[in-house]
């Protein structure tokens, strides 16, 4: 197929893009180009992309292309928290109007990345995809917002589907340090601490980029009936994890580390383990491969190799909030993220 990816330059979309071209799909990236600068190792191999900012996309460019996923958004709750109405402009009004858009150009399908973080204070128990929704942030209301809307979009010829990722975790030449496993082999390794900022007892499910990947690909490639408006919690079953849980499995990766708490550590109302049984019987393309102790390993040597310190991990390069700070404080981002009038342009429109 001919895929757009928008997000193609973030986190996971420097995984999922190289993935999808191996699977033999032709793949144009569509990016606005804020964390192009943030790379640790070797940076990712480009591919044909068009530099936009997802709310501006019209339908003229979505011609010709079979399938959208849809990675673009605020991807974390400090950044969401910053300003919720620009939270909601990006994941849930621009996502809806890009599925409009595709669906008007004649796009057949439309993998929405949305998130497990949805069920927010979800409890103890496992919960499959028909579980009632609790958000707690403003990212977790956006994409139940914009699953909602786009839903309403399917039909004979437009298919969605949501693919609601558990916490993801893993190696990328655009890491994300503010995610819980990829954060706690950071400060490990550069602080000799496995340092828990909660009290370490809300539940979470884990699940590796590649995993995440794997699982846009095949839904991409399923049968039409497999997947048309249904959503699917992205991991394992087993993949569902304590936070203290994890920095215990950090502490035995980690040569010489020792598992901590803030003073201010304390209860977090984020607390949801989810059952992925759903994608693991309709999909038998889909069939994660990482555990949680294999990330950890895998991030541990790739810090080592690159050099990683803890000025890294908690500067603008690693840390989506503090780098959307550091572009508003240089003029280049306005309150709504938005490139400033007097900023200097990173890029054309046209595919490149």
């Amino acid at each position: 197929m001919k895929v757009l990816v928008t997000g193609h330059e973030g986190y996971i979309g420097c995984i999922l893009t190289p993935m999808l071209t191996a699977s033999g799909h032709e793949v144009v990236g569509l990016d606005s180009g804020l964390y192009r600068e943030c790379v640790i190792g070797p940076g990712p191999a480009p591919v044909p992309a068009i530099q936009m900012d997802v709310r501006d996309v019209s339908g003229e460019q979505l011609r010709g292309f079979d399938a959208v996923i849809h990675l673009a958004a605020i991807s974390n709750d400090p950044v969401g928290d910053l300003n919720r109405e620009t939270t909601l402009d990006i994941n849930y009004r621009a996502s809806v109007r890009l599925a409009e858009a595709a669906r008007a150009a004649g796009v057949e399908r439309f993998l929405f990345s949305s998130s497990c973080s949805l069920y927010g204070a979800g409890g103890d128990e496992l919960l499959n995809e028909d579980a009632a929704f609790n958000p707690v942030t403003p990212y977790g209301e956006s994409k139940i917002l914009a699953e909602q809307a786009i839903s309403g979009l399917a039909s004979e010829r437009f298919s969605p589907t949501f693919l609601r990722n558990a916490t993801a975790y893993g190696f990328s030449p655009r890491l994300r340090g503010d995610l819980v496993v990829n954060n706690l082999v950071g400060y490990a390794l550069t602080t000799g601490e496995v340092f828990l900022k909660s009290d370490g007892t809300p539940w979470r499910p884990l699940v590796h980029i590649e995993d995440i990947s794997r699982a846009f690909i095949a839904a991409l490639e399923a049968p039409r009936e497999l997947v048309h408006g249904r959503a699917f919690n992205v991991g394992s079953s087993a993949e569902n994890y304590r936070i203290r849980e994890v920095a215990t499995i950090v502490e035995a990766v980690v040569p010489g580390s020792r598992v901590a708490f803030s003073a201010t550590a304390g209860p977090d109302l984020r607390n949801y383990r989810v059952s992925c049984e759903r994608i693991r019987s309709a999909l038998p393309g889909f069939a994660p491969k990482w555990t949680v102790r294999a990330g950890a390993e895998e991030l541990h040597d790739a810090y080592r190799s690159y050099g990683l310190t803890l000025e890294d991990l908690v500067g603008s390069r690693l840390q989506r909030i503090a780098r959307v700070k550091q572009l508003q404080q240089e003029g280049v981002l306005d309150s709504s993220l938005r490139r400033a009038a007097q900023a200097v342009p990173v890029g054309t429109r046209g595919v490149s």
